[in-house]
């Protein structure tokens, strides 16, 4: 595949994953709908696999693109914009860093702004 080839389909992988994100967000109106079911666990624990996905598709992008301005990209999309928060590649791994560790409340957040 060549490198714009991949950025392109890295880009649509990262767009489906946050389609998939708010289809799993979109009853969710708490933290305590992650936590206080089986169910909402399983939900969080999607959301927290596809956020890992998002965060490792950037890294391949930036891996082809060799310098990426994360600055430059979210100062474009502007403050307030829907899902702004969510493009850092540095949120991400904050977000999901240690999985078995998660708290709902961090996942909880930046979805609500989608």
């Amino acid at each position: 595949m060549s490198d714009p080839a991949l950025v392109m389909d890295r880009l649509g992988n990262v767009l489906e994953a946050l389609e998939k994100i708010l289809r799993r967000f979109s009853n969710v109106h708490s933290v305590d709908d992650f936590v206080l079911s089986e169910a909402g666990m399983e939900r969080l624990d999607g959301i927290c696999m596809l956020l890992i996905a998002i965060g490792e598709a950037f890294k391949q992008i930036a891996e082809v693109l060799a310098e990426i301005s994360w600055y430059a990209i979210l100062k474009s999309i502007g403050p307030g914009s829907r899902g702004s928060g969510m493009l850092s590649p540095m949120r991400i791994s904050t977000l999901t860093r240690n999985k078995f560790s998660a708290s709902a409340g961090p996942i909880f957040r930046p979805c609500e702004t989608l």
